[in-house]
């Protein structure tokens, strides 16, 4: 009976810090989901590759800040408590990501529209910075050790399934705002993008009441009521060598490898698919959802199985594999939307024309889509826009060519197998290493101790991945795969430093 009592008492703990960190998850990738949107919302249109760039640069300030928000909030998790912390991150995450879906474009406000924005990004990172290590602190010291990797990898599904969350809401919200499907995606691009945004306060709100209801980790109890909690948890987390060099170790030969893994197979593949391989929106997120979705029950997976075999060569065997097929798989997106190589029918070209006058003008803005056809399936659409003046003497301005591709049925799933297999190796790095960082610190510093390199590893070199890797293929334009070797190298050091001064150590060989 007490067995029975235990197990759905670690499951409603589980439930619930997992709802919470889910939804800051959803919160923190909503504006990644939607960085091309954005970027024609918050900055100026004249330079789109400009735009996009600063957009990725805004999501990857929530990142920087990260680490900052740990040492904030970690501090205050081992002063006064694991509840109480991830309580007041989740309603600063709340109202930043609602008062984003508020602020006034770039047309309406300037440049302080932007600025905004950072800063909201800002109080994004700071409170996510503080609420992973609260979420995965409180279901670890609520395990028993021998089962601590397979309950604390249900923390770890939460940032993916917070991504997928995000992609969900995004394509439901799109197709609901007119039968029409251009109006309704012309709509979305123009206001329709604030509802994700916005949607999300009712979301914070379900979780502070769930949150509300829970109880203080027993192990932070314990010491408090023992009167061991310590009074300066950075001091103790910092300043001693022995804790220091478990940070620093965790940093370099695990978090900082785990990191670029997780943002490049799931962020940047998203990036690549529309940017580089010039992928359909709607195509592109439902690939990532289905591979997330398929990929998902792997996190537990390799969390149980780490209770068995130890973390380390989980984490380091994903890590390795993301290092020697990133490149092949990356190369094999562009060859199957490659155009080029296949066959086009080309009686079925269709060619559609209209024109809309310019409010305040006799000119007129001319919209010319030319679809191409092939065999397989895959089709290719190019829109290009032309101004016509009424003006005698002006000259028509250059079109501006935007292509989008639909892959056929048979391609489609064939992208689905290749991000599944680069979340695959997600679930193998993230899987264990709740656990694994867990284990690392004594409790009384455990929340400080723990965020500061989950933060940094996932924050700074994580989090950063998608601007560097775009940035690079902007610098070196005839290669365009060299946006990998930003994760090759980090993932690099990682897997030779964890691999030299990581012991693999299960659940069996831990205790409090």
């Amino acid at each position: 009976m007490n067995q029975t009592k235990t197990a759905f008492s670690i499951r409603k703990i589980i439930g619930a810090s997992s709802v919470g960190t889910l939804i800051e998850w959803y919160d923190f990738y909503i504006f990644g989901s939607l960085a091309t949107v954005i970027a024609s919302q918050f900055f100026p249109k004249t330079n789109p590759t400009a735009a996009l760039l600063s957009t990725l640069a805004t999501f990857a300030a929530g990142f920087v800040v990260r680490p900052f928000g740990a040492l904030v909030f970690g501090r205050l998790g081992d002063l006064i408590g694991r509840k109480y912390t991830f309580l007041l991150t989740l309603t600063i995450m709340g109202g930043s990501t609602f008062a984003i879906g508020l602020v006034p474009g770039y047309s309406q406000i300037g440049f302080a529209a932007p600025i905004i924005v950072l800063i909201l990004r800002l109080l994004q990172g700071l409170a996510l910075g503080g609420e992973y290590g609260g979420a995965a602190t409180y279901v670890a010291e609520h395990s028993p050790p021998t089962k601590r990797g397979f309950y604390t990898s249900w923390i770890q599904t939460t940032a993916t399934l917070g991504l997928f969350l995000s992609l969900g809401i995004i394509l439901i919200t799109r197709h609901s705002l007119d039968s029409d499907p251009l109006k309704s995606f012309s709509k979305f691009n123009n206001w329709g993008w604030r509802i994700p945004f916005l949607f999300s306060i009712f979301l914070v709100g379900i979780s502070i009441y769930i949150r509300l209801k829970m109880k203080e980790s027993p192990l932070f109890a314990q010491i408090k009521s023992e009167g061991k909690i310590s009074t300066n948890p950075l001091k103790e987390s910092f300043s001693h060598k022995s804790n220091l060099k478990m940070v620093l170790l965790a940093l370099f030969g695990a978090t900082m490898g785990q990191g670029v893994v997780w943002y490049t197979s799931q962020f940047y593949a998203m990036t690549f698919l529309e940017g580089t391989c010039k992928l359909d929106f709607d195509q592109t997120r439902t690939i990532l959802i289905w591979a997330i979705l398929l990929a998902t029950p792997f996190f537990i997976v390799f969390g149980k199985w780490s209770d068995r075999i130890g973390r380390k060569w989980i984490m380091l065997a994903g890590m390795f594999l993301a290092i020697i097929t990133y490149r092949p798989l990356f190369q094999k997106l562009i060859t199957i939307t490659d155009t080029q190589t296949k066959t086009e029918v080309a009686e079925k070209k269709q060619i559609q024309t209209s024109y809309n006058f310019i409010a305040g003008s006799n000119d007129t803005l001319r919209t010319q889509a030319i679809s191409h056809f092939f065999t397989n399936g895959t089709s290719l659409t190019e829109t290009k826009i032309d101004t016509l003046y009424a003006t005698p003497g002006k000259i028509t301005l250059k079109p501006d060519v935007k292509i989008s591709k639909l892959v056929g049925t048979g391609d489609y799933w064939l992208i689905v197998g290749i991000l599944f297999i680069m979340i695959l190796y997600v679930t193998m790095v993230y899987g264990p290493i709740a656990a694994f960082l867990v284990e690392l610190f004594p409790t009384k510093i455990r929340y400080t101790s723990m965020s500061l390199p989950y933060h940094i590893g996932n924050g700074i070199f994580g989090g950063l991945t998608p601007f560097i890797a775009t940035l690079l293929t902007t610098i070196y334009t005839g290669d365009k795969l060299v946006g990998l070797y930003y994760t090759i190298i980090i993932a690099g050091l990682s897997f030779i430093i964890g691999a030299l001064y990581i012991n693999n150590k299960t659940d069996k060989d831990i205790s409090d």
